[in-house]
C-alpha cells in the first residue's frame, strides 16, 4: 500500500519552499529523509496525525531562460501528475494575480483535489484580505504563515481528509512483480521492450495502481511475471526529460509494489554516485535486488572483462553484496536469457523460510567457529534464533544482553546464515532481543 503524495504548487515567490521546510522540519516529524534529494529540498516523507505521506516542492525545479509562464506551467504539470492532493499556494499580501489565475486553470483541468492556502497572513487583521481568493474557485482559502507557522495544522487536516482510500492490492503469491530503476538513459525502456518482445507471450496490459506506470503481465517457462514499468514517463513529453528529480518519487512508488527490483547500470558510462543512491532505495526498502549491467555490447570483450567489472561493482555497492550481477544488452538482446532466472531465484529467496531447528544448528556451529565477543567484561550469550518474517527474511536472535551484539558479530552471523541457506538476491535482517 503506497503512501499518498502531496504537491505544493503556486507561482514563484509565494513561499512554497518556506512552507515545505516548515512542514517537514517543524510541524511534522520527518519519517525519512531520502538520501540524495535533501540538497534540493524537493522531496520528504512526512507524517501528520499518524498518516504518512510524501511531500514534493515544485520550487526545487531548476529554472532556465524560458518565459516565466512556461516555467510555472511545467512546475504545476509535473506536480499534478505525481500528486494525490495539491496545495495551491498564493500570497495574501499581493492578492490574486494573473499568474495565480493561470495556475488555477491548470489545476481545474487536472480533476485532482486541491486545497487553497493563502500564505503570509501573519496577523488576524489580515484575515479579511483572504476573501478575494474565493474567486479562484477552490472553496475556502486557508490563511497561513510559513514564517510563523500559523494555520498549518488546519491546512493539513484538510489535506489528509482528501487522501484517497488505500486498500491492499490482491496479491497472487505465484506472480513475481519486478520493476526497473536507474538514472535516466541507462536503458530501462529498452530492457522492458527487449524482455517482452523476446517472450512474445504477453497476457495483457492493465493500468497500474500508480498513475505513471503500466503493469505488463507475461509468462515465461511456466512462471508468471508482472513488469512494473517505471519508464512509462517516456510518453509524457519533454517535461519529464528536464525534471529528473521527480524520477526519485516514481522509483520509490514502483519499489513499494515490487518483489524484485532490477537496478540498472550503464556499462558504457560506468558507475556514478547517482547509481549508488538509487540502488540504496531498493536496499533500504528490503526488496530483493538484481544488478543489471546494460549496454554490455559496448564493452571490449576479453577473458577478464566480467571479473574486472564485477570487482568495480562490488567496490561501489558494498551494501548489495548479496545481489547477483547480470550482464546484457537490451539493444542486441545479448545475454537477455540470463535475466529472468536470476529474478526468479531472488524472488524465491526473498520468501524463503528456514526451520528453527536447522537454523539453530547453523547458529551453534557459528558460535563454535567464532566465539561471541565480550564488552566491559561481559560476554554475549546467544541462546537461540528463529525466523519471524519473509520479504525480506528476518531473524530474531535471543541473547542475554542485546547491547553486547556488536555490528561485526551480527554481520558474521548473517554470513553464516547465507553460507548455509543461500539467500542470494535478497537482504536479510537480524535483530538481537533479550529473552523475556
Amino acid at each position: 500500500m503506497r503512501s499518498s503524495v502531496v504537491a505544493i504548487v503556486g507561482r514563484p515567490n509565494v513561499g512554497k519552499s518556506t512552507i515545505f521546510n516548515r512542514l517537514v522540519g517543524e510541524r511534522i516529524s520527518i519519517v525519512e529523509d531520502v538520501p540524495g534529494v535533501t540538497r534540493d529540498r524537493i522531496y520528504a516523507e512526512a507524517e501528520w496525525l499518524n498518516t504518512t505521506f510524501r511531500l514534493i516542492d515544485t520550487g526545487g525545479i531548476e529554472i532556465g531562460d524560458e518565459p516565466l509562464l512556461i516555467q510555472m506551467r511545467e512546475q504545476a504539470e509535473v506536480a499534478i501528475r505525481e500528486a494525490d492532493v495539491i496545495i495551491f499556494l498564493a500570497n495574501g499580501r499581493e492578492g490574486i494575480t494573473a499568474a495565480d489565475e493561470e495556475v488555477a486553470k491548470i489545476l481545474y483541468k487536472s480533476n485532482k483535489p486541491v486545497v487553497l492556502a493563502v500564505n503570509k497572513v501573519d496577523n488576524p487583521d489580515m484575515r479579511e484580505q483572504i476573501y478575494e481568493f474565493y474567486a479562484l474557485g477552490f472553496g475556502e482559502p486557508h490563511p497561513i504563515s510559513g514564517t510563523h507557522g500559523l494555520g498549518l495544522g488546519d491546512l493539513l487536516d484538510s489535506v489528509v481528509d482528501l487522501f484517497p482510500e488505500r486498500e491492499n492490492e490482491p496479491v497472487d503469491e505465484d506472480v513475481i512483480h519486478f520493476s526497473l530503476i536507474g538514472r535516466p538513459n541507462v536503458g530501462k525502456s529498452s530492457l522492458v521492450n527487449a524482455i517482452l518482445n523476446e517472450e512474445r507471450v504477453i497476457v495483457s496490459e492493465i493500468a497500474g495502481t500508480t498513475r505513471d506506470a503500466i503493469d505488463t503481465n507475461f509468462s515465461k517457462d511456466e512462471r508468471d511475471f508482472v513488469i512494473i514499468d517505471t519508464a512509462g514517463m517516456r510518453k509524457r513529453g519533454k517535461i519529464y526529460e528536464t525534471t529528473e528529480k521527480y524520477s526519485i518519487l516514481r522509483a520509490l512508488k514502483a519499489i513499494e509494489r515490487s518483489d524484485v527490483v532490477l537496478t540498472l547500470i550503464d556499462a558504457e558510462t560506468g558507475i556514478i554516485e547517482q547509481d549508488k543512491k538509487i540502488a540504496g532505495y531498493a536496499h533500504e526498502a528490503g526488496k530483493a535486488v538484481v544488478i543489471v549491467v546494460n549496454k554490455w555490447d559496448t564493452i571490449e570483450q576479453h577473458d577478464q572483462a566480467i571479473k574486472e567489472f564485477e570487482d568495480n561493482v562490488r567496490a561501489h555497492f558494498p551494501f548489495l553484496d548479496y545481489a547477483p550481477i547480470v550482464y546484457l544488452s537490451a539493444k542486441t538482446k545479448k545475454r537477455i536469457h540470463t535475466l529472468l532466472p536470476n529474478v526468479v531465484q531472488a524472488s524465491e529467496n526473498h520468501t524463503k523460510r528456514v526451520e528453527t531447528n536447522v537454523l539453530n544448528d547453523v547458529i551453534m556451529d557459528a558460535l563454535a567457529i567464532n566465539p561471541t565477543p565480550t564488552k566491559h567484561g561481559k560476554r554475549l550469550k546467544v541462546l537461540y534464533a528463529t525466523q519471524v518474517a519473509v520479504k525480506p527474511p528476518t531473524f530474531v536472535v535471543f541473547v542475554n544482553e542485546p547491547e553486547l551484539m556488536h555490528f561485526s558479530y551480527e554481520r558474521f552471523l548473517e554470513n553464516q546464515i547465507r553460507e548455509a541457506f543461500g539467500f542470494e538476491g535478497t537482504p536479510i535482517k537480524i535483530y538481537a532481543r533479550k529473552r523475556s
